[in-house]
């Protein structure tokens, strides 16, 4: 299960560093890169008031009973109260570099950067909601693709970016667009 995504600190893709630009001119101080863990904020595409795709600046966790929600089963958070209204209209995408996962080999842990086949960045699909006036996200999660099974029987729900347009709008079929998440992933030691 996603617990640490990866943001290049340089060397980034075109698209990803497009989208940081926009958010370090919005808010006027840089956008975290490296290393992201929960409730860190983070870069996140989302519609706007105008109902166009946008980047925004979210933190990673909904609130709950003291506790950060990273994320959520996409086979079930359509029928989750905490999720459904996401899913039908708040759902967003969070792009990276990669993200990570540790297998456990009795006591030791290795950690691996993982991304889609030959790709430098990838979407993780996720929903959002707001917490006061602070936009919050969680990251969907599925079933492992077989070459990463062996790490981990989570994996992020990773959505090529031809998809995103769809993804965003209410009017997207969620269950069908999450059929068409990237399966082919490589992986490295960390």
């Amino acid at each position: 299960m996603c617990g640490r995504f990866f943001i290049p600190e340089n060397d980034m893709p075109e698209e990803l560093q497009a989208i940081i630009d926009t958010l370090e001119r919005r808010q006027g101080e840089p956008v975290k890169r490296g290393e992201i863990r929960p409730a860190d904020s983070a870069p996140v595409l989302a519609r706007n008031r105008k109902n166009e795709p946008a980047p925004f600046l979210m933190r990673w966790g909904y609130s709950l009973g003291g506790r950060l929600v990273i994320n959520a089963r996409s086979e079930t958070a359509a029928q989750s109260p905490l999720f459904a209204d996401g899913m039908q209209s708040r759902r967003c995408l969070i792009p990276a570099g990669h993200y990570y996962e540790w297998e456990r080999r009795g006591r030791e842990r290795i950690c691996y950067a993982i991304r889609p086949e030959g790709q430098r960045m990838l979407y993780l699909a996720g929903v959002y909601r707001f917490e006061g006036a602070q936009p919050v996200f969680s990251v969907l999660t599925r079933a492992p693709s077989e070459e990463i099974a062996f790490i981990h029987d989570r994996m992020p729900v990773i959505l090529p970016g031809t998809l995103a347009g769809e993804w965003l709008s209410p009017a997207g079929n969620a269950r069908s667009l999450l059929s068409m998440a990237q399966l082919s992933m490589e992986y490295g030691a960390m």
